[in-house]
């Protein structure tokens, strides 16, 4: 998923670069949000690991 973020925030870059400041604002919305998806999951996960719990097998 942060493959997609990082994605998503190339586009915006490149539209930005380009004069297209709606694709670019909305690729970087989408891509804000992806990457703090990408973080909650992290955190959720070291929190699990941490406290000992499998959370995948």
């Amino acid at each position: 998923m942060l493959k997609w973020a990082l994605i998503f925030a190339l586009i915006s870059l490149v539209a930005g670069l380009f004069g297209f400041t709606g694709i670019a604002a909305g690729a970087a919305g989408i891509a804000k949000i992806l990457f703090f998806i990408c973080v909650a999951v992290f955190l959720i996960f070291l929190v699990l690991g941490l406290l000992g719990i499998k959370a995948l097998s």
